[in-house]
């Protein structure tokens, strides 16, 4: 049988198996991610002619690599964003700033001060390590975020996850550039104004600007011009839908996406953006749940596709250039950077103290950071590739074992602490439907 015929039937099989597996999976010590990065491994370990998929030798799968892992990114972002439902400003998100601005720095810091020291890196290499590593997550953090539209439970632990998760992926990429305008740099200079001010500043708000102008256009689009059926022109409130929804939604945020690159902003910024913002219009509205429906079955089929190959770049070397200075930086992370500079930054925040330690410890990492280690391959030349692909590799396979067993219990154990909703005092709502009730807003006491 030849390769591309077998994997054409493990991946239908993988497919097809998902959605059961990941709901009988879920508490067990083998979730999902955990038993499809196995099967890659297995299958692609067999003598079966299959592809070696190592991006650290082959510059075409490393390319191949980042257009993947960009696009499932993408797909996450939309499925977090619309799922979204709290009114964004300062006091309903005041528990994702400090992550956003004082966790996540504080981790690119210390991951690259270890790679540097530790693991014996150029600068440049070090940076690029700390920024592939800092990012949470949102592909394999399916199982700690919000509820899709029209769930009707919301708590702040899983939309701090969420909205992390959401914002991080795409704040890691000005570090990204700063590692690969650093390559051949022997010291500061004229080139750090330009990075702060290019990638840095502008690169972030023109990603905000225009995701926000193109979820308001495209929400616009769909409840001005695009809900105009029979039911409505007879003066009935409900709503009509085609099968466009799903064509719409994913229309709406690949041009976010591709408009922001075009005047040099952040697309995944962008992305998120845009799906939170479209979700604030007619917010009890079920387009908004056909919509996260969609986006969320296109994250999964991609989803099983990486997980193999993720475990097809394990089984064909990529974790061939390991010391054991990399898994002990890549635990360090997991343990102890991640924990600790989350519980730093949600000091003051109203979660209660479990709440606290849950978000600092689910820092889970994934197909970001792959994206990102791929990206600064392709745009910048880094000294010892090899074990950067180790040590990140190694690190997202312990995320996915460590978090993979953990994050339900913790999400779980949590939640059982006062699980009940209600409206907390100034919290704001975007409705009161009785279709809509996850947008009652949680007592931050609840999670006590």
């Amino acid at each position: 049988m030849e390769p591309r015929i077998f994997l054409f039937v493990l991946f239908g099989l993988a497919l097809t198996l998902a959605v059961a597996l990941e709901k009988r999976l879920a508490r067990s010590l083998l979730p999902m991610p955990v038993l499809y990065v196995g099967v890659g491994f297995a299958v692609f370990s067999l003598p079966l002619g299959m592809p070696h998929l190592n991006p650290v030798a082959d510059s075409l799968d490393a390319l191949t690599v980042e257009y993947v892992t960009e696009f499932i990114v993408i797909a996450s972002l939309a499925a977090a964003g619309i799922a979204i439902d709290r009114p964004v400003n300062w006091r309903n998100w005041r528990q994702i700033w400090p992550l956003l601005l004082f966790a996540m720095p504080l981790t690119i810091i210390l991951v690259s001060l270890l790679g540097w020291w530790a693991l014996g890196l150029a600068p440049a290499s070090a940076i690029l390590l700390g920024a592939a590593l800092a990012p949470t997550d949102p592909v394999l953090a399916r199982s700690v975020q919000v509820g899709p539209p029209g769930d009707n439970e919301r708590h702040d632990l899983r939309f701090s996850l969420t909205a992390e998760a959401g914002l991080n992926d795409g704040l890691a990429f000005p570090f990204t550039y700063l590692a690969i305008a650093a390559v051949g740099m022997a010291s500061l200079g004229g080139w750090t104004i330009e990075w702060f001010a290019l990638d840095f500043v502008w690169r972030i708000v023109a990603g905000i600007g225009m995701g926000y102008l193109v979820g308001r256009a495209g929400s616009w689009y769909v409840f001005e011009r695009e809900v105009d059926g029979p039911a409505k022109q007879d003066g009935d409130q409900s709503e009509v839908y085609s099968t466009s929804e799903g064509l719409i939604v994913l229309g709406t945020l690949l041009l976010a996406y591709g408009l922001a690159e075009m005047v040099e902003g952040y697309g995944f910024i962008a992305v998120f953006v845009g799906a939170v913002t479209a979700r604030q219009r007619e917010n009890a509205s079920r387009y908004h749940k056909i919509s996260h429906h969609f986006i969320d079955q296109i994250e999964k089929i991609v989803l099983v596709a990486v997980l193999l190959a993720f475990g097809g770049m394990l089984a064909s070397g990529v974790l061939d250039a390991l010391t054991w200075p990399a898994a002990l930086t890549g635990l360090a992370l997991i343990f102890v950077i991640r924990p600790l500079s989350g519980l730093m930054a949600e000091w003051f925040t109203p979660l209660p103290w479990r709440g606290k330690a849950a978000v600092a410890f689910l820092g889970i990492r994934g197909m970001g950071s792959i994206y990102y280690l791929a990206y600064g391959q392709n745009h910048g030349t880094f000294e010892q590739l090899d074990l950067l692909w180790a040590t990140v590799s190694f690190t997202i396979l312990a995320s996915i074992l460590i978090h993979g067993v953990t994050a339900g219990r913790i999400i779980e154990y949590v939640e059982r602490r006062k699980g009940h909703i209600h409206k907390g005092e100034g919290e704001e709502m975007l409705s009161l439907s009785p279709d809509n009730r996850e947008n009652i807003r949680v007592d931050p006491d609840a999670c006590e």
